[in-house]
This record gives structure tokens, C-alpha cells and sequence, in this order.
């Protein structure tokens, strides 16, 4: 894989992680569905990955690539900044503008009564997963190998719970086993969209290199605030979510020190 171009690390570091979501996925096909308590438990661990690799992975590489280009100090902060609120905007803008529902809250956006339902969950889960692509995207764009490889491990460990989650609500939707297996199946394969254009942007222009950074990380924070944490704390568990969270942090953490 070190021969690779940063791009095609980028689309195959990405898929391979949005796979992922078919593997947690697969308890449904089994009939083995974790209680609700175990289900925000992984979902609080997905979120404690997304949040260590935001910062470790994506804003520190950010103001160290920003560094070496500006002799202001405060260049830099200015930029990681910047970036950090453009990427929330953007998936905050996705999320108001593109017709979609939550599994929790039910139906947000422009109204779309033509779109079946399923259509809408589809929505929903990209406007989840594409930041995530992006973030493996970048970092592979940014560094090939020892940059993208700690985010991809870290998206694809996360993706796993989301994958679970996604098909048990689908379960609870009336959807039999294996259409709700694959529906949240193919919604990882979003990601190699977004690793695509993440890992091209950087590797074709490395002045926007700290910008696609820090873009990436505002949009996987914007996810984990308005989406995962509040999913978790929803049904009581909060205890339990936080413990997850504390643990997707830390070993995440490891992984880039590790791996990096």
C-alpha cells in the first residue's frame, strides 16, 4: 500500500473503514441484538474515537502544516479556526437544507413527502458519514500512509456501532433482517466519497492542506455534538455513554500515537 498514490489510499483507507458499518451491523442477521444500554455504550465509544481523531488526528496536523507556512504565530490559530467553523457550518447547512429524518426526532429539513422512507434514513446517514470519509480522505492526502492509517482504524472501530445502530432502527421500522442489514451496509460506502475528495484536494494543493484539516475535524465535531451524544444520553444511559466515550478517546489516542 506504501506504493499507492495519496489518492487511491484515500478512496481504498475510506472504504475499507465504511465497511465497517456492515460488520456491526451483522448481530441483526443473527438475531442477537444488544440491549439499548450496550447499543449507547458503543455509540458513546464511537463518538470518543471521532472526538480524539478531530483533535489528534486532524487539528494538530492542521496547525503544524500551518506552521511551516506562516511565521505569525497567530496565523495559524487564525486558520485552524476558520476551518474548524466552516466544516461545522457545512454539515450544519447539509443537515437544515437536504430532506432527511432521525431515528429520534423524526423528519427535519425541506419537506420531500415523494421520497419514500427509506430514502430519507439515506439521506440522514450521508450527511453522517461523508465528514467521515473526509477525515480519512485528508489524512491520507496530508501523509499518505502513517497519516490516514490511525484516522482509518479509528472511523472504522466507530463505524461498527453506528452500523448496529442504524439497522436495529430500521428493525424497529418493520424492515425484515436482511434489508435492515443492507440499507446500513451500503450506507458506509458513502465514505469513499468524501476520502476521494479529501484525499484529492490536499494532495493537489498542500496550501489548502491545514484548511482540510481542520474542515474535516469541524465536521465530525458538528456530527458527534448534534447526533451521537445526544442519541446516547436519550434513554437514561448517560453513565454508560460517557464510560464509552472515555475509552473510544483514550484508545484512539493510543492509536495515533502508535501508529503515527
Amino acid at each position: 500500500m506504501e506504493q499507492m498514490s495519496p489518492l487511491a489510499l484515500g478512496v481504498v483507507g475510506s472504504l475499507l473503514a465504511g465497511a465497517m458499518t456492515a460488520v456491526g451491523a451483522s448481530p441483526v442477521l443473527l438475531g442477537q441484538i444488544p440491549s439499548r444500554a450496550t447499543r449507547d455504550l458503543a455509540l458513546g465509544f464511537a463518538a470518543g474515537v471521532m472526538l480524539a481523531a478531530s483533535f489528534f488526528s486532524l487539528i494538530i496536523p492542521a496547525l503544524d502544516a500551518a506552521e511551516t507556512r506562516f511565521e505569525n504565530d497567530a496565523a495559524p490559530a487564525a486558520i485552524a479556526c476558520a476551518a474548524i467553523l466552516l466544516g461545522i457550518g457545512a454539515v450544519a447547512w447539509m443537515n437544515e437544507r437536504l430532506p432527511h429524518e432521525h431515528f429520534s426526532s423524526g423528519r427535519e429539513g425541506p419537506e420531500a413527502a415523494s421520497l419514500r422512507r427509506v430514502w430519507l434514513f439515506i439521506f440522514a446517514i450521508t450527511i453522517h458519514n461523508v465528514p467521515e470519509g473526509l477525515a480519512v480522505g485528508v489524512g491520507f492526502g496530508a501523509d499518505g500512509l502513517s497519516g490516514g492509517l490511525p484516522l482509518a482504524l479509528g472511523i472504522g472501530l466507530q463505524n461498527a456501532p453506528e452500523g448496529l445502530a442504524v439497522a436495529v432502527s430500521l428493525l424497529g421500522e418493520g424492515y425484515d433482517k436482511g434489508r435492515a442489514w443492507t440499507i446500513a451496509a451500503l450506507t458506509g460506502l458513502v465514505e469513499p466519497i468524501g476520502g476521494a475528495l479529501g484525499a484529492g484536494v490536499v494532495s493537489l494543493s498542500q496550501p489548502l492542506l491545514p484548511w482540510g484539516l481542520a474542515f474535516a475535524a469541524g465536521a465530525m465535531i458538528y456530527v458527534i455534538s448534534h447526533e451521537i451524544i445526544p442519541e446516547t444520553h436519550r434513554r437514561g444511559h448517560q453513565n454508560k455513554a460517557t464510560f464509552g466515550l472515555s475509552i473510544g478517546l483514550v484508545l484512539m489516542l493510543f492509536l495515533d500515537v502508535w501508529l503515527g
